[in-house]
């Protein structure tokens, strides 16, 4: 696919909530909040052979890489003196809700990438809160599968979350 359709399909399908989410992080600042949408899309479209064409969605990763940039731009004009004019950023926070409907999109399509059986007893030992000896049963399985599969599986996920930008 050519540079400039790519380009020019992130920005239509991503662009405006992708800016939307960066408003609010950047206080409004609506010059900030463009170029950080603009640099964005340029790490994305360098970044193309890396993304998975099969997600659902691009904008929990492109909101990652977004808000990592207003977080380096913030400590850089941090590191230097202030300028005439220039004052502190008040809310460099996302509004509440909008940081867990990405992180559980995040996660959601995380555990998509997951086995069968991983994702199975991730269900019933996290999700649904059954202990070991209560998913063992539900499952028709011996207590030490259920745990080196919780094992694995969390193993898998942690993966899985770095492949999409989340890191602990």
């Amino acid at each position: 696919m050519d540079d400039q359709v790519i380009v020019n399909e992130l920005y239509r399908v991503y662009g405006r909530p992708l800016l939307s989410f960066v408003l609010r992080l950047t206080g409004g600042d609506r010059h900030w909040a463009e170029d950080v949408v603009q640099e964005t899309m340029i790490r994305a479209w360098r970044s193309a052979h890396q993304l998975d064409e099969n997600a659902a969605s691009l904008l929990p990763w492109l909101a990652t890489v977004a808000r990592r940039i207003v977080i380096d731009d913030q400590r850089r004009k941090n590191a230097r003196p202030q300028e005439a004019g220039e004052g502190p950023l008040e809310n460099l926070r996302v509004p509440d809700g909008l940081e867990d409907l990405l992180r559980s999109v995040v996660v959601s399509e995380a555990l998509l990438a997951l086995s069968p059986a991983h994702r199975e007893i991730l269900n019933e030992t996290f999700f649904r809160d059954r202990s070991v000896n209560e998913a063992a049963k539900h499952l028709g399985i011996p207590v030490g599968t259920v745990k080196s599969r919780v094992y694995y599986a969390l193993r898998a996920l942690r993966v899985a979350l770095e492949e999409r930008g989340v890191t602990p």
